[in-house]
């Protein structure tokens, strides 16, 4: 009898470029699943998400307090200077098996200066609502007219 473990795993990207269009820093590393997700992604492979529990807004933050699986929600949302929640452009993308791998992309163009330093993944546009992943970073400095990009990917994997 063969014995299959199923994974799940994250990654998270910040770009940041200036007003001209240039990078000016990039973030990367894994992220951190919280329990909630966890259990929302063991509810959508039972029966299925009901639509407004759909993850497909992505969040960032000013607070470099650790990850971890309890959170549900970020430390400091940011909520002004259009740093508001965006709606993801979200993918099922390949990374070892066909369609193992949600991606979500997100973008914003800022109207003042701030430091961005965690983001989450979140199933609504408001501040609220259930966090799927949250993590955190060398703080970016952000200028007015800067823009950011983050990507999330969160991949289902086997092990045999």
């Amino acid at each position: 009898m063969v014995k299959t473990v199923a994974g799940l795993s994250g990654h998270v990207n910040a770009v940041l470029r200036d007003s001209y269009g240039y990078l000016k820093e990039e973030r990367d590393g894994p992220n951190t699943v919280t329990n909630l997700g966890l259990g929302r992604i063991t509810s959508l492979i039972g029966e299925g998400l009901t639509p407004g529990n759909k993850w497909g807004w992505i969040a960032i933050g000013s607070s470099d307090a650790a990850a971890t699986e309890s959170q549900t929600s970020l430390e400091g949302e940011i909520t002004t200077a259009n740093g508001d929640r965006d709606a993801s452009t979200v993918t099922a993308e390949t990374e070892s098996t066909n369609g193992d791998t949600l991606q979500l992309v997100s973008g914003w163009n800022f109207s003042a200066d701030m430091t961005i330093r965690e983001s989450g993944v979140f199933n609504q546009l408001a501040v609220g609502g259930d966090m799927l992943c949250r993590q955190t970073f060398t703080a970016l400095p952000v200028d007015s007219g800067d823009s950011l990009t983050i990507t999330w990917k969160i991949t289902l994997d086997q092990s045999a």
